[in-house]
């Protein structure tokens, strides 16, 4: 331990007790228990937050058609300025666990404490762009007469939390970049409570409206920064998040911000690969448009708890490579892996098997049961590959492997999903937009499985180069 973090770690121990720490080692060498301990929470968490938007849409649904339509209309928004945040904490994330497994606490506290110090202000720039903006944004996602008062009301309403919710998806990183996935789990378990419990007494009961649902939320982020505030201030955690330790050094942004890119902009690209998507399938009418719909709801719902999965163990493989166990490293990777491509490879055979009654679910009309069957079919045949995608973008983030990264991250819904949506639906038609799901996960898992014998190389090079010192 060099003298800076020496000073840190009797700065820390006179600050808070041992009794008060209450963290997962993640040095703790029973790996398997160690990741499902930090997985599981990540799992339930990323679940109640996509729980979140269904509920809030179920009591929004009750206003009538414009109500449901502006709040839809505000989910590209909404998707945007998250993407943001993911792009801020997953660079957050990594830049931590690799810090804490080389010993560096005070370098660990001040990529926390910097993250959070450059998140308000970029909130604050949003929220007020976008608030200047809002008629012409939603002119521009074509929004009628009648919607569009109703989506300004909403979409301003909830803009004035956003800056709340960047610094709560941040500081959720934070928390379980140190191996701490419960507090993220029971914050957003909580914030969940309370805007299913405020939604219709604002919604309803005061007859807010639409503005009622978004005051819910907004009221839920406040209770979730508050816990989280109550947790850094009370030191319960490994890093200390201090006005002291913001750092504003070019290269320690730089390695947040080159880390974080491709998280943000594989958000952005999901959001327009959908759009894309039922662009493509509106010329074949509206029951073609629907199936594809029930089709990506079934796909979404199978890459929560894979995604959740490696979200929570993404501290485990920062920790051991800046730790340099590489030996450690790769057990933890090949059971992540094992997991990962377990859950998809299952969960693609168990849709593919049972897709009618799974659509069936979501339909009672014979015609869209039909064409949603088979899009479900060919969306999840390779669907197998997503646990080996999620994987290996997971651990080069870990690595803080940026461009790699990059290249994995943005090949299933960017540079072959879209050339291959606008594409194959013009020379093939309704076949053609199934393809281009089916060919762009099968091409994006060809690439990871690539990269990953690559970096599974590499990391057995520098095992053996370790062991013969």
């Amino acid at each position: 331990m060099n003298k800076p973090d020496a000073e840190f770690a009797i700065e820390s121990d006179r600050d808070a007790s041992p009794k008060k720490k209450q963290h997962i080692d993640l040095s703790d060498s029973n790996l398997a228990s160690l990741i499902l301990r930090l997985a599981i929470p990540s799992v339930v968490g990323v679940s109640i937050n996509a729980l979140h938007q269904v509920v809030n849409a179920i009591f929004v649904g009750a206003l009538g058609t414009q109500a449901i339509a502006a709040v839809s209309m505000t989910l590209p928004i909404v998707v945007l300025l998250a993407a943001v945040g993911q792009g801020i904490g997953v660079g957050t994330a990594s830049f931590i666990s690799r810090h804490l497994g080389a010993g560096e606490y005070l370098e660990a506290s001040r990529g926390a404490s910097t993250a959070l110090a450059l998140a308000a202000p970029i909130g604050i720039f949003f929220t007020v762009a976008l608030l200047l903006n809002l008629r012409g944004i939603f002119v521009t996602l074509g929004a009628t007469p009648t919607i569009m008062p109703v989506a300004i009301d909403y979409a301003a309403t909830l803009l004035f939390g956003y800056t709340l919710m960047l610094l709560n998806i941040v500081n959720g990183f934070i928390v379980r970049a140190e191996g701490n996935t419960r507090l993220s789990m029971w914050t957003m378990f909580t914030a969940f409570i309370l805007n299913v419990v405020l939604d219709p007494f604002f919604i309803f009961l005061l007859d807010l409206g639409v503005r009622g649902a978004a005051l819910a939320t907004l009221v839920s982020q406040i209770a979730a920064i508050s816990l989280y505030i109550a947790y850094f201030m009370k030191l319960r955690g490994i890093v200390l998040v201090r006005i002291s330790h913001i750092s504003l050094r070019a290269d320690s942004i730089r390695q947040l911000a080159l880390v974080g890119a491709p998280a943000t902009m594989t958000s952005i690209l999901s959001a327009i690969a959908v759009m894309l998507l039922y662009g493509a399938a509106a010329p074949f009418g509206d029951d073609s448009i629907a199936a594809v719909g029930i089709a990506v709801r079934i796909l979404t719902i199978g890459a929560l708890p894979i995604t959740g999965f490696c979200i929570g163990s993404q501290a485990v493989l920062g920790f051991g490579w800046g730790a340099r166990d590489f030996a450690r490293v790769l057990k933890a990777a090949k059971f992540i892996l094992s997991v990962t491509v377990a859950l998809s490879v299952a969960y693609s055979a168990a849709v593919v098997s049972f897709a009618r009654p799974l659509v069936k679910l979501f339909s009672d009309s014979d015609k869209v049961t039909e064409i949603a069957v088979s899009a479900c079919i060919v969306f999840h045949l390779f669907f197998g590959l997503f646990g080996i995608q999620s994987f290996v973008t997971t651990m080069l983030q870990s690595f803080g492997r940026a461009r790699l990264s990059a290249i994995v991250s943005l090949a299933r819904q960017g540079f072959l999903f879209i050339p291959a949506v606008l594409l194959f639906p013009v020379i093939w038609g309704f076949n053609g937009l199934l393809a281009s799901q089916a060919i762009a996960e099968l091409g994006a898992g060809m690439i990871a499985l690539f990269v990953m014998f690559h970096q599974f190389a590499e990391i057995n090079r520098a095992l053996r180069d370790a062991q013969s010192r």
